[in-house]
């Protein structure tokens, strides 16, 4: 049995990408401090503006870009794998997708499939949602790692094919807008998350006022083992591959639903 220390990052990603680059690398060697192997960073870490604009795509980057290569650079440095948020090129528009990336490169892509044309938002405008491809994974010490972002969140089909694709632990970078409930919302769907998939979840958000904030790291149960307030910081948990075994082994949800998800 194996066991995995997370830390989510709660930042405030700036229209600066040189100064968004240097806070992860801050942020990753005191992650990395407190004994973190796997450091999650929010959606559009790489570059953000509110509201969203031409700028967006004036500052977007390939996957080839200096953003990958400076988490490349950092999780080298510290012997961490990074995850984080990429505006990333894609023509007129661009893809909101998450890099995962260590010490050897980039190890799995994912583009956010749901875009938030809601609550009075239309990320549409400006982003292109991403291809319903089969689910990339990593491992890491034993457990099988998962991305899906934000807004995706409300859509439990997400999380559910992560889980047909082993993920023990699902990473959720996101600019949870704020708004009425907008914390209830986050908070109780991450748990759910959690609980129907018998996974881990791992959420790094935005810090207030236009995040919610409460970046939290929850175990196949729905419980909170670390988390984040309002502000900027870093919370840590261990994840274990006996905790995951043994709720499933209590409550084989995944084994006994009698659905399959399919793409529309």
């Amino acid at each position: 049995m194996s066991d995995l220390a997370v830390a989510v990052c709660q930042f405030r990603p700036s229209a600066s990408r040189a100064d968004n680059r240097a806070r992860v690398a801050e942020f990753t060697a005191k992650a990395a401090a407190r004994g973190a192997r796997l450091v999650v960073f929010p959606e559009y870490t790489s570059y953000f503006v509110d509201p969203m604009d031409a700028t967006l795509a004036e500052n977007s980057e390939t996957i080839e870009g200096e953003f990958v290569a400076a988490l490349q650079d950092a999780a080298s440095a510290h012997d961490v794998t990074i995850i984080a948020g990429l505006v990333e090129s894609a023509g007129e528009r661009v893809r909101n997708a998450l890099v995962a990336v260590d010490a050897a490169g980039l190890r799995a892509v994912y583009r956010k499939q749901h875009l938030y044309d809601a609550f009075g938002q239309t990320e549409s405008d400006w982003i292109e949602a991403g291809e319903l491809d089969e689910p990339q994974t990593l491992a890491i010490d034993g457990l099988r790692i998962a991305m899906m972002t934000c807004y995706d969140l409300r859509f439990p089909e997400v999380a559910r094919t992560l889980a047909d694709a082993g993920a023990d632990v699902i990473v959720v970078p996101a600019e949870w807008v704020r708004g009425p409930l907008k914390e209830h919302h986050w908070t109780t769907l991450l748990a759910a998350r959690a609980i129907e998939n018998t996974t881990y979840v791992v959420a790094a958000d935005h810090p207030t006022p236009i995040g919610v904030g409460h970046s939290q790291i929850i175990d196949p149960q729905g419980v909170v083992i670390a988390g984040a307030g309002t502000a900027e910081g870093i919370a840590v948990a261990e994840l274990s591959t006996a905790a995951i075994a043994k709720v499933r082994e209590t409550n084989p949800v995944l084994e006994l639903r009698r659905y399959r998800v399919v793409p529309r």
